[in-house]
């Protein structure tokens, strides 16, 4: 039978609140006595379900770990494990570091902390990212900008044209100029748009969601967009019609690589001890569109938030990239994790102020 949770371990510790470390605390018969938010997010649980359950509920059984936590009880030494696997049936397979550490407070007999081992990675990552997008909007922005001026003259000396001509047959030249003129001018216009200015405004995410699934099904009428909403979720501060744009692209992305047949999922959760744009905030939005399609392709899954990268053909390569531009304009970042059978994009948007 489970032991019950002890109010004293989890207001003694209440600093470890303010970590962004996961943090497990367990008493001699390695119980858990006490989980902090980051460890919540880290294993995607709730510290209330877990609460005087045994740790191997947790964790389940890393080779070596519980051999580890035996003898750090026994020796009272530290002890740190280094790429452990965290594998449990209701999650996806977790790879951190573990250290451990003896205490005797509030029932309390072990300190866990774990790390994981892609962190600083990610981060990296993330930073690298950052950079590249700056760079690329630069770069973009002044080579539409120099492009605009020419085309408007193009265009204007083939409507000129076009009305000196007797001839029809060279009439459909002229016509295709002053087309394409204006196609380039679309694209143009599209290449700047990530520079507007914003409208922050009060707003539900789920309002947005559900005026994304409405255009979608509308030009994709045989997707299965399915929804998955945490409807607790507070309001946020955002540019509505910038938020509408960056999800419609992402999901109009994945309704083109499934060819308009298959499932969409839509899910929306609530992260904690999020680092976003360098800044820590205590709460986070986590929007997902998941798709059961065939997977960004392998030699541009590195480049698929740079302008003109398209993994379709015909695609101009803009729609991710003025998602990402969008996201990053509320101080929020996209992830993507794609393989055959399952793409998910991650969206992280900052709902709290910021620690």
């Amino acid at each position: 039978m489970p032991t019950p949770p002890s109010h004293t371990a989890t207001g003694h510790f209440a600093g470890l609140e303010l970590l962004s470390s996961a943090v497990v605390l367990v008493d001699g018969r390695l119980v858990i006595r006490y989980i902090n938010p980051g460890a919540e997010n880290l294993f995607a649980v709730s510290q209330r379900k877990l609460l005087g359950q045994p740790l191997e509920r947790l964790l389940g059984t890393p080779p070596g770990l519980g051999a580890a936590l035996d003898n750090a009880l026994r020796t009272n030494w530290s002890y740190t494990g280094q790429d452990i696997t965290v594998t449990r049936s209701d999650a996806d397979p977790i790879r951190l570091d573990c250290t451990v550490t003896p205490v005797e407070t509030a029932g309390v007999r072990l300190l866990l902390e774990f790390r994981p081992i892609d962190a600083q990675l990610r981060v990296a990552r993330e930073e690298q990212l950052l950079h590249q997008q700056q760079a690329n909007r630069e770069l973009i922005r002044n080579l539409a900008h120099e492009i605009k001026n020419p085309l408007g003259g193009i265009r204007g000396s083939a409507q000129l044209l076009h009305h000196e001509l007797d001839d029809p047959q060279l009439r459909e030249f002229t016509d295709v100029i002053i087309a394409e003129a204006d196609r380039l001018q679309d694209l143009m216009n599209r290449l700047l748009s990530s520079h507007s200015m914003m409208r922050p405004a009060p707003l539900n995410i789920h309002d947005v969601l559900e005026r994304v699934r409405r255009l979608i099904l509308a030009e994709f009428p045989a997707l299965d967009i399915r929804r998955d909403y945490d409807l607790s979720l507070p309001e946020l501060t955002a540019d509505r019609e910038q938020l509408i744009q960056a999800v419609l692209n992402i999901v109009r992305n994945a309704a083109q690589a499934l060819d308009g047949h298959g499932e969409i999922h839509l899910r929306t959760r609530i992260a904690r001890q999020v680092t976003l744009a360098k800044r820590r905030y205590k709460l986070a939005l986590e929007l997902q569109v998941i798709d059961d399609g065939p997977g960004i392709p392998e030699e541009i899954r590195d480049r698929i938030f740079y302008p003109l990268v398209s993994g379709r053909d015909g695609g101009s390569g803009l729609g991710l990239s003025l998602a990402q531009s969008f996201i990053e304009q509320h101080q929020g970042m996209i992830e993507v994790d794609s393989r055959p059978g399952r793409t998910c994009f991650t969206i992280l948007l900052p709902i709290s102020d910021r620690v």
